[in-house]
């Protein structure tokens, strides 16, 4: 598994994969892909124009407190709405429908205030040729959180500030199983909130 920054040869296969969560083969998840990279020459340039779509168009279900709860790429966009997991699976589509090898990465942070207790955060990161793995969060910004798309240098939505919070390096093809069964499990996003999934290490 290859691990952020990480520059050597990647499975090209397993992260360009259309999958049951990143279903990029959906008729309406290659039409947007084909929008967003319209005009763009470069794969920096796609991949800005698909990670600025998620980020800003793509609404956090808690932050505007939307059902349903999504979990596959075509569900987020077809309602609009996401938690971060979610957002994280349409945006990893809109880049494989690029043909940009993009994965699925995590944080653990404090859920408020910087106090325990913690949860999962979720992100990407796409394979940019010029520099290897690179990460970006489209969680969406709002008053105290800013995320942007700035290779080389990162801009995500969160900096570790706090003991016990974690930026795992490693770069999944796949979304975590806890992950699925949170988003797949809940019928509002309330439910997401109550039952945030935690871990000091992701296992392999």
């Amino acid at each position: 598994m290859p691990l952020v920054g990480d520059k050597s040869t990647i499975d090209r296969d397993s992260y360009l994969a259309s999958s049951e969560f990143i279903d990029w083969k959906h008729p309406e998840i290659l039409k947007v892909a084909q929008t967003l990279s319209q005009g763009k020459k470069t794969p920096v340039a796609v991949a800005k124009s698909c990670f600025e779509y998620v980020r800003d168009e793509i609404k956090h279900s808690s932050d505007y407190r939307l059902n349903p709860v999504t979990c596959k790429a075509s569900d987020v966009f077809k309602h609009q709405t996401g938690f971060c997991y979610a957002k994280s699976h349409l945006l990893a589509a809109l880049l494989r429908a690029n043909t940009l090898p993009a994965g699925l990465c995590y944080q653990r942070l404090t859920i408020e205030n910087s106090v325990p207790p913690y949860c999962l955060h979720g992100l990407n990161a796409v394979y940019l040729p010029e520099q290897g793995w690179y990460r970006m969060d489209a969680r969406g910004n709002k008053e105290g959180v800013m995320a942007d798309f700035t290779p080389p240098l990162e801009k995500l939505a969160f900096p570790i500030t706090v003991e016990g919070e974690v930026d795992f390096q490693e770069i999944w093809p796949e979304p975590l199983a806890e992950v699925i069964r949170l988003l797949e499990s809940s019928t509002h996003y309330q439910q997401v909130l109550e039952k945030l999934p935690d871990s000091e290490i992701l296992y392999l």
